[in-house]
């Protein structure tokens, strides 16, 4: 029997942490992003809630987040920014995360947040990542889209981004005209954001980000080698087929 720590949403309760997870047809893997999250919120006893938005689902998503004692909503748009803002419309929670439901955090992420937080220095920011698995198709591929989104953006960290739920409102939330690199844009305005208040962005280095490599299961790790077109529909972020094809279809999960 597990040991459920997320507080629902009928519970009274105050809540520190909104952990909003974007979810189409994630039976496979996010499971195991619960579990990294419940692991990390072991620290804040009745204080951390996750919100599941579940789009389009034809799996078994949604019982999984019910055993977890998710708040579940439902957003059926093919558009991340929209999804993840429909997930954070519900957060109570002073501080907001969002984690994708193929990837996992290590367990001292929360706290790792909150203390950078309270230090008054950052606004928010992103975290250190890696691959489930490296190859040399991975590494390249990689850095073929990483440099030119590096000259489009700046220096800035994705993958988990944590930031007070007023700093995430103030700035308007994810960007909905765009459907691919929405976490790039979100990160780029939240770094201004902290600029205009005096704060730094900020990467989490003492916790990490593990997600999945199955793009690179589905398309081969040398995708975007073989296929450079990706990394333009990437910069461009308005490429609706592109945007399909990566997100929004039903792909072999």
């Amino acid at each position: 029997m597990r040991k459920y720590v997320f507080v629902g949403e009928q519970e009274e309760a105050s809540v520190k942490f909104s952990v909003v997870i974007p979810a189409h047809n994630e039976e496979k893997y996010i499971g195991s992003c619960l579990d990294s999250i419940a692991a990390a919120a072991a620290a804040y006893p009745g204080q951390v809630e996750v919100i599941v938005v579940l789009n389009r689902c034809q799996d078994g998503t949604e019982q999984i987040a019910r055993d977890y004692n998710c708040v579940i909503v439902q957003n059926d748009m093919k558009n991340l920014s929209q999804i993840r803002n429909a997930g954070a419309s519900r957060a109570r929670g002073e501080i907001l995360v969002t984690i994708d439901a193929d990837s996992r955090m290590t367990e001292k992420m929360l706290l790792e947040m909150e203390r950078h937080l309270e230090t008054g220095s950052y606004i928010g920011g992103g975290v250190s990542a890696r691959f489930e698995r490296v190859s040399l198709g991975i590494i390249l591929s990689t850095i073929l889209l990483i440099i030119p989104m590096l000259f489009k953006y700046g220096a800035i960290s994705v993958g988990i981004f944590w930031c007070y739920k007023k700093d995430f409102d103030a700035i308007g939330g994810f960007n909905d005209q765009i459907l691919m690199s929405e976490d790039a844009d979100f990160a780029l305005r939240l770094k201004k954001w902290g600029i205009q208040n005096g704060k730094k962005y900020g990467t989490i280095k003492k916790a990490q980000m593990i997600t999945s490599c199955r793009k690179f299961d589905q398309g081969g790790d040398w995708i975007l080698v073989r296929r450079p077109q990706l990394i333009m529909a990437y910069l461009k972020g308005t490429d609706r087929k592109y945007a399909d094809e990566a997100y929004y279809e039903d792909q072999i999960r």
